[in-house]
C-alpha cells in the first residue's frame, strides 16, 4: 500500500508563466495547489526535447511522500534508518536549509512489504507552517522557514493502533485556519480538525477508520464539506463542525480503499479495486442528504493512482490488463479510450493545460495529449532507475522527480513566449520552441 492515492480534480484554465520556471511555487501540498492535480501556470509547447538534462541530485532516504515546493524551497518527507526526517532544500541548487528528524521504529505488514516504511504521506505547507503526518501517525508542525517544532501528537491513548494495517498514507489538508488529518487505525479512528496554531481540536468524527486516500473540500448543496474515503465508505463531513452529512457504503477487498473522490458540479466519483468507477448525484433535499448512482463503469477501475479531470474528461491509471491509461466521460461514464496494457505497477499523474504527464514506477515520464480520441503519446524521458511512487513537481522550465533514495531536479528548456500583438514576427513564423 502507498500514498500515491488519490484526490479531487476540478477543471483549472492555463495561463502564461513567463521567464523561467515559477510554476512550482505553490505546489505547497498533496496534488498541487487545489489538490487536484493540475499546474495552474506551466508554458504550453509545440516541441519536445529528447531528453531532460540533470540539474541537481540529492540523497534523502526512503518514502512514497511527494516533494513538495514553496517559494524558493523544496520540502520532502523520508525515512532514514529508523528515523523519519523532514527537510527543506534549495530549489535552485538542492542544497540543505535545514533538516530535522525523529525516532520512528515501525513494523511493515507482510502484504506492504515491499513498500517499505514509508513515509507515504506528502506534508502540506500552510500559514508558515509545515505539517508532516508520520507512518505510523505520528502528526507534526514545523515552522516552515527555521524548522522549529511547533507541536505534536500522536494519538496512542485514543487508539489501539495509530495507523491503518498498510501504514498511514493519508495527506493532511488545511482549511480556514484548521488541520484536517483521519486518526487511528483499522476499524477504530477519527476524521479531526485542529488549530493549527496550536493543535487543539475543533472538531471530531469518528465513524469509521482511516484508510489510504486524501481528504479534499467542495461545496455541495451550498455545504461546505470535507470528502474522502474511509475504511468502508465515501463520505461528506460538514468542515465547520464535523456532522455527518452523507455516506456511501464503499468497501473494497482486503480494505484498502485509496481512492480520494473526485468533485464534478454536484457529483463524487468513487472507486477502488475491482470496484470499477460510480458517479454518484449529492444533494440535499429538506433536511436530508441523497445520494442517488448517476452511472457506472467496469471497464476500467482505479487503485493506487489518483485520476486528473480535464472539462468533461476523466484521465486515469486502471489496474487492469496490467496497468493502463484511459479516459472517460464524466457526464456519462462512457470509456473514450484505454492505452495499451503492461504499462506499468502504478502511474502518478499531473495536468498542465491540454497535456497529461505520467510518472510510471519504473521512473518514465510518459507525456500525452488531452484527447477523448485516442492515446496520442508526446514524448517520453527516463528520469530514474528506481521505482518512483511519488508525484512530480511540474513547472515551466523543470520536473523534480523523488525516486526510491534520491530528489532529482531535471531541466526542460523552457518555450518561446507567444509573439505580442501587433508583432512583426507572427507566432508562427517566430522559429521552432523547444
Amino acid at each position: 500500500m502507498t500514498a500515491r492515492f488519490a484526490s479531487v480534480v476540478l477543471g483549472i484554465g492555463l495561463v502564461w508563466a513567463a521567464g523561467s520556471a515559477t510554476a512550482a511555487e505553490n505546489w505547497s501540498q498533496w496534488r498541487g495547489t487545489n489538490r487536484d492535480g493540475v499546474v495552474l501556470d506551466v508554458a504550453p509547447r509545440k516541441t519536445w526535447p529528447p531528453e531532460l538534462q540533470l540539474k541537481w541530485q540529492i540523497e534523502v532516504g526512503f518514502g512514497h511522500s511527494s516533494p513538495i515546493v514553496a517559494g524558493d524551497r523544496v520540502y520532502i518527507f523520508t525515512r532514514q534508518d529508523d528515523k523519519e526526517v523532514i527537510r527543506a532544500v534549495s530549489q535552485a541548487d538542492g542544497k540543505e536549509i535545514w533538516a530535522h528528524n525523529y525516532a520512528v521504529p515501525y513494523e511493515v505488514s507482510p502484504p506492504a512489504a515491499g513498500h517499505g516504511k514509508g513515509p507515504k504521506s506528502t506534508p502540506i505547507v500552510a500559514d508558515g507552517r509545515l505539517f508532516t503526518l508520520g507512518i505510523s501517525g505520528i502528526l507534526s508542525c514545523w515552522d516552515a522557514a527555521s524548522g522549529e517544532l511547533k507541536w505534536r501528537k500522536e494519538f496512542s491513548k485514543q487508539f489501539k493502533h495509530t495507523s491503518p494495517l498498510y501504514g498511514t498514507a493519508m495527506s493532511p489538508l488545511v482549511d480556514h485556519g484548521r488541520l484536517i488529518v483521519h486518526v487511528g487505525g483499522h476499524d477504530a479512528g477519527a476524521l479531526i480538525a485542529l488549530d493549527v496554531a496550536d493543535g487543539e481540536v475543533a472538531w471530531t468524527w469518528d465513524g469509521d477508520g482511516p484508510a489510504y486516500s486524501s481528504p479534499i473540500i467542495a461545496e455541495l448543496s451550498g455545504t461546505r464539506q470535507i470528502i474522502t474515503q474511509t475504511q468502508n465508505a465515501c463520505v461528506g463531513i460538514a468542515a465547520d463542525n464535523g456532522e455527518l452529512l452523507w455516506k456511501i457504503a464503499y468497501k473494497t477487498e482486503f480494505d484498502q480503499n485509496s481512492v480520494t473522490p473526485v468533485v464534478y458540479e454536484q457529483s463524487v466519483i468513487c472507486s477502488g479495486y475491482n470496484r470499477g468507477i460510480d458517479r454518484y448525484r449529492i444533494e440535499k433535499q429538506g433536511d436530508e442528504w441523497l445520494t442517488d448512482k448517476i452511472w457506472e463503469n467496469r471497464e476500467v477501475s482505479l487503485y493506487m493512482s489518483t485520476p486528473v479531470m480535464s472539462g468533461q474528461r476523466l484521465f486515469g491509471f486502471s489496474h487492469r490488463q496490467k496497468g493502463q491509461l484511459f479516459a472517460i466521460d464524466i457526464t456519462t461514464g462512457r470509456t473514450l479510450w484505454t492505452g495499451e496494457g503492461r504499462l506499468a505497477d502504478n502511474v502518478a499523474l499531473v495536468r498542465t493545460g491540454d497535456v497529461l504527464w505520467a510518472l510510471t514506477t519504473q521512473a518514465e515520464l510518459v507525456v500525452f495529449r488531452d484527447s477523448d480520441k485516442q492515446f496520442e503519446q508526446l514524448a517520453r524521458y527516463k528520469v530514474g532507475e528506481t521505482p518512483t511512487w511519488a508525484h512530480p513537481v511540474i513547472a515551466t522550465g523543470s520536473v523534480i522527480v523523488k525516486d526510491e533514495t534520491k530528489l532529482t531536479k531535471w531541466k526542460l528548456p523552457v518555450p518561446a513566449p507567444p509573439a505580442a500583438a501587433g508583432s512583426v514576427r507572427s507566432a508562427l513564423s517566430s522559429g521552432p520552441r523547444g
